[in-house]
């Protein structure tokens, strides 16, 4: 795939220039915003600007480029789990501590910082307080609220919006023209790099979306659909069930005619105490940010949909115990 100019970060790429002509650096920043707005290329082009590879253009790219550099760190939970661990975290800071290869700047990639174990964050700490150097840290989180407060009020918090939907549509369709890129926008939350796989994934979606409306409508038990979901990533199924709650709040809280990408018809949500989907998707949302391997899958998702499937009556007297359960074992 060739190289692609993420537009929609024009704004942030300006932004960062300006503070480096300012000489306003900060010495760690956090980068937030949903899943597939471009983060991770953000981060990529800021390490690229502040090493000086000469491989950043004047927009952050996708594919996000390949960047190595002697100065450069990388930190991601590895292949076989799902936290980034306390060693990770202490081998970075003994190696910021020493002077830099190249003779400049050095930077580290910790993502998804809300990945960190506790004691992962609390060694990092002292790093965030006291840079070594001519240092940069960047984190990056798709969910903040797993991160720690101490960690979040040491860094300098650069939000990453969604573009418009006529933005996201346009840039897609140059990676693939003609492909059915409104769909897998929505399906990706409006976020482009998240529709691009969110459109291999459409007859999933669809027969999540029919699975959804069979169960509040009777048609379909809810321990059978989650039999099936448990087969399908626990990542994508949570984040498709908050996505069809969100649109449902919003369709109640506005009054508008609900989308026709959703899962949920207006019938359906008659028939509940519209409140509860708030606590539907509190529930959903803590789940997701919880490292997989914390909880057991099959259990909770049959726990979500066997609440959906009673209209979520039970909400507000005892809800998701088996899910709360599970969460509180952590």
């Amino acid at each position: 795939m060739n190289k692609t100019d993420i537009n929609w970060l024009s704004q942030f790429a300006q932004a960062w220039l300006d503070r480096v002509a300012q000489g306003r650096l900060p010495h760690a920043v956090l980068l937030t915003g949903p899943v597939g707005v471009g983060k991770r290329a953000a981060a990529s082009w800021i390490a690229s600007q502040r090493l000086g590879t000469g491989s950043s253009g004047k927009l952050p790219s996708y594919p996000v480029p390949p960047l190595q550099h002697a100065d450069l760190r990388w930190i991601a939970p590895p292949e076989d789990k799902e936290t980034i661990g306390v060693g990770q975290i202490r081998d970075l800071v003994a190696e910021f501590s020493l002077t830099s290869y190249e003779g400049g700047s050095k930077v580290a990639i910790i993502e998804p910082a809300n990945a960190m174990t506790t004691n992962a964050a609390n060694s990092l700490l002292k790093t965030l307080e006291e840079p070594s150097g001519d240092a940069l840290l960047i984190l990056i989180a798709d969910r903040t609220g797993r991160l720690p407060a101490t960690i979040f009020s040491r860094c300098q918090r650069i939000e990453i919006a969604t573009p418009t939907e006529a933005e996201g549509l346009a840039w897609l369709d140059q990676l693939q023209p003609g492909a059915p890129w409104a769909e897998a926008l929505r399906l990706g939350g409006n976020a482009p790099i998240a529709a691009i796989s969110a459109l291999d994934q459409l007859d999933t979606h669809a027969t999540m979306a029919r699975d959804f409306a069979d169960i509040a409508g009777g048609r379909a038990t809810a321990l059978a659909v989650a039999a099936r979901w448990s087969r399908i990533e626990t990542p994508f199924v949570l984040d498709w069930l908050a996505r069809q709650i969100q649109q449902a709040i919003l369709t109640v809280s506005a009054g508008r005619q609900h989308s026709a990408a959703a899962a949920i018809n207006e019938s359906v949500l008659d028939s509940m105490d519209r409140r509860n989907l708030f606590c539907y998707l509190d529930t959903i949302n803590r789940l997701r940010g919880q490292p997989i391997g914390t909880y057991n899958v099959h259990l909770t998702l049959e726990s979500l949909l066997i609440d959906w499937a009673d209209s979520l009556e039970h909400c507000d007297q005892n809800p998701y115990q088996s899910t709360m359960q599970q969460l509180e074992k952590r």
